[in-house]
């Protein structure tokens, strides 16, 4: 196994050639090596010529130059960006944490107990520094109002060891340029229900004389920071974004209504494709007999395995609903099949239709849930990844040609179809804006109540089918 060691630096070159001695001989687990991302964030003191010398000697450190000054929050991420190993950590270049606790810190990645842990200055460690009162109350000021946001019981947000499995950093945008980066990738990882763990670390700081450089200043950006990342719903970077379930998790009042539409229609035993990360699962398990969750995306997998892992009557596969052998053990297994934002992205929707209808016991039934009409398509669809949209006719001869027959149709959120029109086929938007979307979550409660009275289809298709054989 690799551990990845992230060390943003800048100006530091009185004590990062000791801080890297320390970092390179700090002990391991058996059988993990390391390797040391280290970002010079445009230092002009001398710390970029140390630096230089010790990636010749040493081939583990990759060494990587910003031009210009960005902040750690900017070196972090470039760090990030280029790290090869099973786990990142982050570590600053100055002597104030202990690269001898590495192993107290991978503990709970390693027996899987952990997606992220986070060093705290604040439990009982083997020693920590006295420094002056208020530093210590601003940092604990800041992590009450990060706890209040983020739903999370940690006691130290701010600190800087911080580790995750890579796979689960990486799929994290990261925005902040400065010392923003703790209370974003803190917010994040609570809104993608990333399993964190705290264990106890030495701490010794420095004064601002010894060359401590966060400030008042970066407080108060916290606080936005905190705020601002509460507000916004920013979770997944591109690769990994069936954007639509990025915009849903800010619209819980929307997906009720959906759920509302869908559930009576499910029998006792659920097969739900591209489950994604369990937005409609969570709602509609209920009191199920079994419901299985599939999807083939992994970083979302992870986040269903999270979200699921104690739930006895949910099952998290992996498959693709476009490879019929990924769900051909469940032939003939379930009394209902949910497939809701599948066909658009299909190359063959009627091929998934086909393997569903195999998985269905006689007489079960399959909801689909479509967007709907192709003159809607345009610059948000092709954003999503969208192949197309589907009109009632189309979607009814898909499902009759896979071996259903058709039983209900629903129209769903006609208000949708009036702003998809805007942003996607007369602004050309890539996305529609993330407050937008909140307004119209907390308006829902209206618009669910009202949607029949307009004259216009809806920007959803809900279609119930009963299996034909």
């Amino acid at each position: 196994m690799l551990l990845s060691i992230l060390i943003p630096v800048y100006n530091e070159r009185t004590v990062v050639e000791r801080s890297l001695s320390l970092v390179l001989a700090a002990p391991l687990p058996e059988n993990m090596d390391r390797e040391l991302v280290i970002v010079d964030d445009c230092s002009r003191d001398g710390t970029s010529d140390i630096l230089k010398r010790l990636a010749a000697e040493h081939s583990c450190i990759r060494l990587i130059r910003h031009e210009v000054n960005q902040g750690k929050g900017a070196a972090v991420r470039t760090a990030i960006q280029n790290a090869e190993g099973d786990f990142c950590l982050i570590q600053d270049a100055d002597l104030e944490y202990d690269p001898s606790e590495y192993p107290k810190l991978l503990r709970p990645l390693l027996e899987g107990r952990a997606d992220a842990v986070f060093g705290s200055r604040y439990l009982a460690g083997d020693g920590t520094r006295i420094l002056p009162f208020w530093h210590s109350m601003i940092n604990k000021f800041l992590t009450l109002s990060s706890n209040m946001f983020s739903n999370l019981n940690l006691t130290d947000m701010e600190t800087c060891y911080k580790v995750f499995r890579t796979d689960l950093l990486k799929s994290i945008p990261v925005r902040s340029d400065r010392f923003g980066f703790e209370p974003e990738i803190t917010m994040k990882s609570s809104k993608r229900k990333l399993r964190i763990y705290e264990v106890p670390i030495s701490y010794h700081g420095r004064t601002y004389e010894e060359g401590k450089k966060i400030g008042w200043k970066d407080g108060v950006k916290a606080l936005g920071v905190i705020l601002w990342f509460w507000l916004i719903d920013d979770l997944y970077i591109e690769p990994y974004g069936r954007g639509v379930l990025n915009n849903l998790t800010g619209t819980p009042q929307y997906l009720n209504w959906i759920t509302r539409i869908i559930r009576p229609h499910l029998g006792d035993t659920v097969l739900e494709l591209g489950a994604g990360i369990g937005n409609l699962s969570g709602r509609l398990m209920g009191k199920k007999m079994r419901y299985v969750a599939l999807e083939k995306d992994p970083i979302y997998l992870h986040a269903l395995g999270n979200r699921f892992l104690r739930t006895p009557n949910v099952e998290v596969r992996q498959g693709d609903p476009e490879a019929p052998a990924d769900y051909a053990e469940f032939r003939g297994q379930f009394a209902s099949a949910l497939c809701v934002n599948v066909l658009e992205y299909a190359e063959s929707p009627l091929r998934v239709l086909q393997s569903l209808e195999q998985s269905l016991q006689p007489g079960g039934n399959v909801v689909v849930l479509v967007p709907r009409s192709m003159t809607l398509y345009g610059s948000v669809d092709q954003t999503l990844g969208h192949r197309r949209r589907f009109s009632r006719v189309a979607l009814a001869g898909l499902l009759s040609e896979a071996g259903f027959a058709v039983e209900r149709s629903y129209s769903v959120n006609k208000p949708g179809w009036l702003a998809w029109l805007l942003f996607s086929r007369l602004l050309g938007r890539k996305t529609i804006n993330k407050p937008f979307l909140k307004l119209f979550d907390k308006t829902v409660w209206l618009w669910r109540r009202i949607d029949w009275l307009w004259p216009w289809p809806g920007l959803s298709l809900v279609m119930v089918a009963r299996k034909k054989s």
